[in-house]
């Protein structure tokens, strides 16, 4: 238990501190592709790395952590994944509903006022829950 402790603070730490230098890693690995985001990946493998419980004390946090990423690198690159962005995947939602909700409707509502309504959504401030 008190590994599990040790282990988390020494991980909180190095990713507080290096932060940028992952980032600056994980852009130098990725091609320069809009919808593969460095945050998106580290993000993704500190998520895992901190749910993780039960596992030995970290010797080399340093080289545990980069070596996390980039496995996640090689995944993303051989599965082709692609992270979308908070906003792109909103509207995606957005259309989705819209059309469901609408299906059967006879009140179709113009372009201009769609490209209204959805500029007004985004100017919405959206409080982050992280």
């Amino acid at each position: 238990m008190a590994s599990d402790k040790n282990n988390d603070q020494q991980l909180k730490n190095f990713f507080n501190e290096e932060y940028h230098n992952l980032k600056a890693y994980v852009n130098s690995k990725i091609e320069n592709d809009a919808d593969r985001d460095a945050e998106d990946i580290i993000q993704d493998v500190a998520l895992k790395i901190f749910s993780r419980k039960n596992i030995s004390p970290i010797n080399n946090v340093p080289g545990f952590v980069y070596h996390s990423i980039k496995n996640k690198i090689i995944d993303v690159m051989r599965k082709g994944t692609k992270y979308t962005h908070v906003e792109d995947e909103f509207e995606n939602q957005l259309t989705d509903f819209a059309e469901a909700f609408y299906e059967n409707s006879e009140d179709s509502y113009s372009e201009a006022l769609k490209e209204e309504l959805k500029k007004a959504i985004f100017s919405l401030n959206f409080k982050s829950t992280l």
